[in-house]
């Protein structure tokens, strides 16, 4: 069997009208003989509407009931598609996550997918049905309606990719693919034509909002091929897959930059063993993400300075969490909101020299003043002051030849 999942974010139903517009793409990859899965997410803003009455209703608002509420803008969504393909003669019908079913773990508003049953889907499609399936969703052990983070539609598409054995796993969304950077900050970005699991899951990591982390990384692990492509345009779109599918890799595939870093620097820390444990674990008991890190001591050996950076809406909890913790001394402590990251990623850097030096030397031809550096076997990343992302996003660019 042919089997291929269509994924649609909530942008491309988000009307009517591109309700309509995607049941075409629907029934012309069932003329080209495809046994089709489809996976939609929330008609847009339907989700954000949810999770504003939950906070209306109460601050403590229950996780449970959370995933019921806001599981239910895909229910509308599959409806309103299964109902447009039965008015245009297809069989078809919307699946709920636990109709399926969808098994994920017990934990509710990011839980995780761990089976899926095949049995009705196959029968059904077998049958000559179109299951529109809920993105987002599954059923735990308890028979209770949970959810799996906000954008994991992507993420419920690759696991039903994954366990049908499907061709073609099809993401289609608002964008023509994946580009060099940012095209609303660069108008010469290009679009990316095949690019490695690693590189994407750096880039959507870094900022770059196409895709959901964990779903690429599902992705790689089981090692589905995806095409990330536009449901308003019919054009060719990006391929995600492994490294060895790709011929002639240039040396840098992207830039991404954030706009919601901040820095937190202790000064004057004595240096000892044991500090920086000190400082970071009351911040990872409170989910707060500790991304670059960044040491300098003293002449004297005696004191330490430590600069990290963390989303800016951690801000005012580090600065409480930091300001209270009695197992470290420090002379002072500065925040800084004004800071902005920018990475240059891309497989081709492990066999090249000169990459960072490249890097550095077209920032400081900007006058560009680096603040922090983090690198990894594929990435480097800086901090930069805030006011200079776009310079340098222009400047790196052009550098490594992306608009070529």
């Amino acid at each position: 069997m042919k089997i291929v999942v269509l994924k649609f974010g909530g942008t491309s139903v988000g009307t009517i009208d591109r309700i309509k517009k995607v049941t075409n793409i629907i029934t012309k990859y069932v003329k080209k003989k495809y046994k089709v899965i489809v996976v939609s997410s929330a008609m847009s803003g339907a989700t954000n509407d949810l999770v504003n009455k939950s906070k209306n209703i109460s601050n403590n608002f229950s996780n449970a009931e959370y995933d019921v509420l806001v599981s239910s803008g895909e229910q509308v969504a599959c409806a309103l598609i299964a109902g447009r393909l039965i008015h245009k003669g297809y069989k078809s019908r919307s699946w709920m996550g636990w109709q399926i079913p969808i098994i994920t773990d017990n934990n509710h508003k990011y839980s995780i997918i761990n089976q899926v049953y095949r049995r009705n889907i196959i029968k059904y499609l077998k049958s000559g049905g179109i299951p529109i399936v809920t993105g987002f969703q599954g059923i735990n052990g308890e028979g209770r309606v949970t959810t799996i983070g906000r954008g994991g539609s992507d993420a419920s598409a690759i696991i039903m990719a994954k366990f049908f054995k499907a061709e073609k796993c099809i993401i289609y969304t608002d964008v023509e693919g994946v580009y060099t950077t940012d095209p609303k900050k660069l108008k010469k970005a290009k679009k990316i034509r095949v690019i490695s699991y690693e590189e994407m899951l750096e880039m959507a990591s870094l900022g770059a909002k196409v895709m959901q982390p964990t779903s690429i990384q599902d992705a790689r692990l089981s090692r589905i091929d995806i095409e990330v492509k536009s449901s308003f345009k019919n054009k060719s779109g990006t391929l995600i897959t492994k490294r060895k599918n790709i011929i002639n890799h240039s040396i840098i595939t992207g830039i991404s930059s954030t706009q919601n870093d901040a820095k937190v620097t202790l000064v004057g820390i004595k240096d000892k063993p044991g500090v920086a444990a000190s400082i970071f674990k009351p911040l990872s008991e409170s989910s707060i993400n500790v991304d670059m890190v960044v040491q300098n001591i003293s002449a004297n050996g005696k004191e330490t300075d430590l600069t990290f950076t963390i989303k800016s809406d951690d801000l005012s909890k580090t600065r409480k969490i930091t300001n209270s913790n009695k197992k470290i001394k420090y002379k002072k402590l500065l925040f800084d909101k004004n800071v902005s990251k920018v990475s240059i990623i891309g497989v081709g850097m492990i066999t090249t020299p000169g990459v960072t030096y490249r890097m550095f030397q077209a920032l400081a031809k900007h006058k560009i003043n680096i603040q922090v550096i983090s690198t990894s076997e594929i990435k480097i990343s800086v901090l930069i002051d805030k006011k200079n992302i776009k310079k340098a996003i222009v400047a790196l660019h052009k550098e490594f030849k992306l608009e070529v």
